[in-house]
């Protein structure tokens, strides 16, 4: 997974994902995103995911994501708005639930201008 991230403002951060969403890749891109965060001190990320060609992980994978983000230092004060595929929406919506459910701020969308209005009013 190929990914670009810039600073909006000192308000958020957006990465903009191509190529295959994969655990591995999205794992490397977390820990590389709170770095960032911490060292600028923004608490919002805005993830577009509408290039990613495939997005690949099992249910166990999506239930132990939290867990995971815990571990890596990703704090419960971030807030994410994911921009996803239609056709990938069934997956993000089950992570969008989990995350929410271990107290993530965390949303998904289908168009950027709607996931950017939820992100900036939080």
């Amino acid at each position: 997974m190929e990914w670009t991230v810039t600073i909006k403002e000192k308000q958020y951060i957006e990465i903009v994902t191509r190529g295959v969403a994969d655990r591995g890749g999205s794992l490397y891109m977390t820990k590389a995103i709170t770095m960032i965060l911490t060292e600028h001190k923004i608490k919002k990320a805005l993830i577009d995911q509408s290039n990613s060609d495939t997005v690949s992980g099992t249910i166990v994978d999506v239930y132990k994501r939290p867990k995971q983000l815990q571990e890596m230092g990703v704090a419960q004060w971030l807030t994410t708005a994911e921009i996803v595929k239609p056709e990938h929406r069934e997956f993000f919506s089950l992570l969008e639930t989990v995350c929410v459910n271990r107290g993530f701020g965390f949303a998904t969308f289908s168009d950027r201008q709607s996931a950017l209005e939820w992100l900036l009013e939080q």
